[in-house]
């Protein structure tokens, strides 16, 4: 087996990314007893850094993505369970079940949103009209010139950066000594190095070499790294995991106290055909978003665009005009993982001889990932319980790739 004369680290589970979707599924690799290595140099420094973390499978149902949608409401409805799954030292898991207002500038964004809500109604999502002299009782500081609102009470948010934290020192709880997580344990540890490729052992995969030359051995590999699943080494022979940089500059600003609460809802507004929302949060902080480029403005990938910065300011004012008085304490850019149909590349993968045993994959979750992370984390625990549900076979990971075949490494 490649890499064999490195020093080998061994586990049951090796997850590669230690985005919200890694630690998600790691964290529940290690409810169901298994011991995992987390292989990520930077955990959550990708797109989970940026995430507003909207829990919002209505809002976010998008025509010609309608098979989506009951992957979304599965995961929403794990959210509650999943949350109490994480509880275990007193960490807050930055959920929130705040409310979701959806608000339209002209007359224009009303029909927009009108015609959204056509289509929400018809997958039987629940969004109530609200004439606007509620709304803004409800939301003193939106506009008088708002042109209608509607009342989403399904979709919520989290925080994902506290998500993240929670989820780490939790699996750091469940290592021997609570701290052992990060250097190694019997039952879990995190592994710095990134992950070069997959090692195989015949028709199977059996673990991850890094870019140190260590290996680490591991009866089943989940491939959660987003952008960088492609490019992982030892990919079967003819797997095409198709996942393309979606940027979006994303706003963090602090609320003055006499200003506070600025919302108590999340709002989601449409202004000139263009969507922004204000996410509130509990330290007096707001989050704006969300810009949506698929140009990368330089090879760090990180840069923020003045022009998007510039729009989310200008139209969360039409929406909120007190926002100009807000302090910008941050902007933050990040790519999220799309696919041709935007939809997640999820589960095993099946060669000419059948599914290729030891490799899941968990990628291309593209704006949905903070609320996808429950279902994900569910699916893939399934799959290494042995169990298929086929009602996600929509997303399995293979679905562009038609000419699949076992890699055969010795």
């Amino acid at each position: 087996m490649a890499g064999s004369r490195h020093t080998n680290l061994q586990a049951d589970v090796a997850v590669i990314g230690a985005g919200v979707i890694g630690l998600g599924i790691a964290h529940e690799a290690r409810r169901l007893g298994r011991s995992v290595a987390l292989i990520d140099p930077a955990p959550a420094s990708g797109a989970t850094f940026a995430a507003a973390g909207m829990l919002a499978p209505v809002s976010e149902l998008h025509y010609q993505e309608e098979d989506l949608l009951e992957l979304m409401l599965e995961s929403s409805q794990l959210w509650p369970s999943f949350v109490d799954s994480l509880h275990h030292g007193g960490e807050d898991s930055g959920y929130r079940t705040t409310p979701t207002l959806a608000v339209g500038a002209d007359a224009a964004d009303r029909r927009a949103l009108a015609d959204l809500r056509s289509l929400q109604l018809a997958a039987g999502l629940g969004v109530e009209p609200l004439a606007l002299r509620d709304a803004r009782q409800r939301e003193p500081l939106l506009s008088p010139q708002i042109s209608c609102a509607f009342d989403i009470p399904a979709d919520h948010q989290v925080d994902p950066r506290k998500l993240a934290a929670c989820l780490l020192a939790g699996l750091a709880n469940h290592s021997p000594g609570g701290s052992s997580w990060v250097s190694g344990a019997n039952d879990g540890f995190a592994v710095a190095s990134p992950a070069r490729g997959l090692l195989w052992d015949g028709g199977r995969v059996a673990g991850v070499e890094l870019q140190s030359g260590a290996a680490v051995l591991a009866g089943e590999t989940v491939v959660a790294n987003g952008l960088g699943a492609s490019q992982l080494s030892g990919l079967p022979d003819g797997l095409s995991l198709p996942v393309r940089p979606v940027y979006g500059d994303i706003l963090r600003l602090r609320v003055p106290g006499h200003l506070r609460p600025l919302v108590t809802s999340t709002v989601r507004g449409m202004v000139r055909g263009v969507p922004v929302y204000i996410v509130p949060r509990d330290d007096g902080t707001v989050v704006i978003g969300a810009t949506q480029r698929e140009d990368g403005l330089s090879a760090s990938c990180d840069a923020v665009s003045a022009g998007g910065v510039y729009q989310l300011l200008r139209d969360a004012q039409m929406l909120v005009p007190a926002v100009a008085e807000l302090e910008l304490l941050e902007s933050t850019a990040r790519a999220r993982p799309g696919t041709p149909d935007n939809a997640p590349l999820l589960g095993r993968v099946g060669g000419s001889d059948g599914v290729i045993n030891g490799l899941v994959i968990a990628a291309g979750f593209f704006r949905h990932g903070v609320l996808l992370t429950p279902v994900a984390a569910k699916i893939v625990g399934e799959l290494l319980n042995g169990s298929v549900d086929p009602r996600w076979s929509p997303f399995l990971p293979d679905r562009f790739s038609p000419y699949l075949h076992n890699k055969e490494t010795a």
